[in-house]
Order: C-alpha cells, then structure tokens, then sequence
C-alpha cells in the first residue's frame, strides 16, 4: 500500500522536526552533564595521585632502609710484562664480559700500570649481610683480585678479605673489619611472585648509591653464565657496575644478587638477571662455615621428559626427571636407581623439572639421607639415598676425525653408524658394546633430536644394538610416525632420546 505524496511530505516534516528536538534535548543533557564532570574527574585524578605518592613513598622508605647495606667495590689483578704492552690477559673470560659488557668492555676493566706492568680493575656493588663484616657479592667481581676494596654508604674505605667464592653460582663472601655497619635481611625467594614491584641498587658505571625500580617479570631463567642457575629476571634497570649489589622487594628484603645482562650494547635492555635469595643464603652459609662450598651428589644422570619418552616408559605425564644412567658405586647405585626410573618427588615435594632438581640435590649437605619418590616399570616406590660428595666430572676426549667420503650416510635419520671397536671402546674409556654415530647429517632427523659424531648407541627401544647390522635391523622395523626410544651414551653419560620423523 503506497501512501499519498502531501502524506508522505508531512510525515517528512515530522521526522526534521522530531530530529531537531532531539538534538537541543541532547544538547542540554550534555551541558547538565559536562558541568559536574568536572569534580568527578577532579577526585579520580586525585586518587590516582594520592596511590602514586604511596607508592613513591614506599620506593623512599625502602631506598633510605637498604642502601646503608649496599657498598661499592673495586678489585685489581695486577699482572707484570716485561715490555710493558697491552696485551691478551691471562684467565679473564673475554667472550663472557664481551656478552654483557659490550665490545668496548676492556675500558671498564684494563688500564696499563708504570714499570712495565698491567691490571684488570673490576668495578662492582656488594651488600653488607652481618653485623660482624660479611659482604656478598658476585665472584666475577672479585675473581682472582689481589686487592679489593669496598667503599660503603657514608664513604669509608676498607681492605676486604675475600672469604670464598663459588664459581658454579658466581657468588662471593667478603669480610671487612668495621663498626657500625647496617646489614640487610635475606627474604624468601621462593615468596617472589612475577609482577611484584623490586628495587636494584648498586654502582652502575661507578655511580654508586643508585635506585632503579622495575617488577619481577620472570623466574627461573638460565642464561648460561654459571653452572647452577635459578634467576629472577627483571626490568629494573641493571647496567655494568650493579653485579653484586641487592634486588630487593617492597619489605626491604634482598631477594636476589644481580648478576648478568642480556645486551648487545652493553647498556641496559630491559632484561636483568639476579641469583634468588633462598640459593645465595645456602652458598653464603657453606662459605662461612667451610670456606667453600660442599654439593651433594646422587650418582645419576638426569634429563627433561617430553611427551614421547613418558609415554615409552608407560608414564602418563611429564611432570619427573628421567635418569639416564646410574654412576657405578654412587649414592644412586647403592640404593638401587635404575636408568629408566622417574623421579617425581624429592623429600615428599614435586619434582617439577630437571634444573630444581639438581639445584635441590647441590644445595643438600654431603651425608644427608634424602626420600625419593620413583616411578618404574608401572610401579611407585620411595627410595632413600644418602648423598655422597660431588667432584669434579671428567671430559671425554675428542673423536678421530672422518671424511664424508668414507661414511655410508643414512638417509632415513641423517646419521652414519658403525659397529664400536675394542679400540674405540679403550679410547672412550667404556667397557660395553654398541654403534658408533661418526657423522649426523645437518637438519636430519637425528641432528634435530641432538644426536652427535661420538655418540653410542646402546639400544633402540628395549632391544639392544650391538653391530651396526643390528642397529639397521632393528631400525628398519621401527615406525618412525610413531616414534622410537634410543639409549644414547655421550661421553661417559647414558641418556634416553625419543626421535620421530
């Protein structure tokens, strides 16, 4: 039905009408609104501010509080030449102050001295943890100084002694002879939560007393600049200069020793790292009372679960560390570990990844018995173990050399084996039978499960190889879309890889 012309004009009409009376009430309604918008905005901006204040003031309070117990420190290895040039200097790691220090590094750590000679100077921070004189710092700070001196808050100078040093965690205990110092309290790392606020204080480019302020923004990081590592990572600002000094929380509680950088500059790129409270109090308390540090060791090669190996040993997660391998006569040995097991609490807690496991079983006195929760063969068992005392490990000589010419190259795994020889054996120090890996293909199948020239293959599934015509026996029966456990030895550690195409 199709309405009039004169009718369909009038209701246009109606419609402008209708839509200027909408736009002046809606001008009015913004007027009456606007006018008390501004006292609303007025109170929220002033609560904005008022919560701002307090957390500047919390900033001052926790600055005034610590930096009493924040000292600077400057180390100098002395070294003589009889020509008197600069040259490369003995046992300094170049690549590693190279990474967090930049290329121009050797400016904040070589100078030439008079009489032919030359010195490193370490620049660092450090804080004061009793009243009787204890210092911590990091080790690279101090690392192989013949004097150290540390300038603390109200500018006195002393000569400090260096009580010890722990390489593996990259810390270290001073000891100065002073009075009226202020020590600052150790917190529990473990409490430290990502995203909390945290101050950094140090001498960064030997601007001592300095605060900079940022939030945990991870934990648990390795970087790879010391042998047990467990950091906090943050974005307060750390630059050349803080190594030693404290990270510390709102509570004025030092929740870690800063330690590294990741920069290419050398200069601060949002990514600190700190040693968490809870391993520093251990190093410092072993350092203390022994003057160096004693690690507990359990005797066993471990390694990270994935998916495909829980799955191998009939295991229905990936939360446990696979042992690899057994040492003979080891703690782990006495008590009956098996390669295989998985471990999956220590002391009745979790076992959440390889790292704090070894971190746990490092930082346990020697002779302390400890409770194992394993799994094997579909079974859980509680295993008791009595640590032993970690030494050194001794690395595996190097492989002869091969042309490509000679291998006959696998083109299902990328990998040439040959069967290992009596000699091979004796040059490997291992008295067992297996194949030899002597070239893994780049971008393979076996390069991507990090199989490596030198390695042993022992078994492949639950069978084991002891020819090289037994390991493409039994490989060729093996289905590569499903996977397939092999028992690799490297060096003289036994390990499980789990490769699939």
């Amino acid at each position: 039905m199709f309405l009039p012309k004169r009718t369909f004009l009038i209701s246009g009409g109606l419609v402008v009408l209708a839509m200027g009376m909408f736009f002046s009430s809606w001008t009015n309604f913004t007027e009456l609104m606007t006018e008390p918008s501004y006292a609303q905005h007025d109170d929220r901006t002033q609560r904005a501010i008022s919560h701002a204040d307090e957390l500047s003031q919390a900033f001052q309070l926790v600055s005034a509080q610590v930096r009493p117990s924040v000292v600077s420190i400057r180390s100098i290895q002395k070294f003589r030449s009889a020509t008197g040039s600069r040259h490369s200097r003995p046992d300094v790691p170049d690549e590693l102050l190279r990474r967090f220090f930049g290329d121009d590094f050797e400016k904040f750590f070589e100078y030439q001295t008079p009489h032919g000679g030359f010195s490193n100077e370490g620049l660092g921070s450090g804080v004061i943890i009793s009243e009787n004189g204890f210092v911590l710092t990091n080790n690279h700070v101090v690392r192989r100084a013949n004097e150290v001196t540390v300038t603390l808050n109200d500018g006195r100078d002393f000569e400090a002694k260096v009580i010890g040093t722990d390489e593996k965690t990259d810390l270290a205990v001073l000891k100065i002879e002073a009075t009226d110092l202020q020590p600052a309290l150790l917190g529990n790392s473990d409490a430290v939560e990502v995203g909390q606020w945290v101050l950094a204080i140090g001498s960064p480019f030997n601007y001592h007393q300095t605060v900079t302020a940022g939030i945990v923004s991870a934990k648990g990081r390795t970087v790879g600049v010391a042998d047990y590592e467990d950091f906090i990572q943050t974005d307060a600002a750390i630059n050349p200069g803080n190594s030693g000094g404290p990270l510390v929380n709102l509570h004025g509680e030092v929740i870690g020793i800063n330690t590294a950088i990741a920069s290419q500059s050398g200069g601060f790129n949002g990514l600190g790292f700190s040693i968490p409270s809870n391993m520093v109090h251990a190093i410092y308390d072993a350092i203390v009372k022994h003057g160096h540090v004693q690690r507990g060791k359990l005797g066993v090669m471990i390694q990270e679960l994935d998916k495909g190996l829980s799955q191998s040993f009939g295991f229905d997660s990936t939360d446990g560390v696979l042992v690899g391998d057994v040492l003979p006569n080891s703690p782990a040995h006495q008590a009956g570990l098996r390669q295989g097991d998985i471990i999956v609490s220590l002391n009745e807690k979790n076992v959440k990844g390889l790292r704090k496991l070894r971190n746990a079983i490092a930082a346990t006195a020697p002779g302390t018995p400890i409770q194992l929760g394993v799994f094997r063969e579909g079974r859980h068992l509680n295993v008791e173990v009595t640590l032993d005392k970690l030494e050194d490990q001794i690395v595996p000589e190097e492989l002869e050399e091969k042309s490509s010419e000679e291998l006959d190259l696998s083109e299902e795994l990328g990998l040439n084996v040959e069967t290992l020889t009596e000699q091979q054996a004796d040059r490997l120090n291992i008295d067992m039978e297996g194949v030899l890996i002597h070239l893994v293909q780049p971008g393979s199948i076996a390069d991507r499960f990090r199989l490596r020239r030198g390695d042993v293959i022992l078994s492949v599934g639950n069978t084991r190889v002891h020819t090289s015509d037994d390991f493409r026996e039994v490989m060729a029966k093996a289905d590569l879309e499903q996977g397939v456990r092999l028992q690799i030895l490297t060096g003289r550690v036994r390990r499980f890889v789990f490769i699939r195409r």
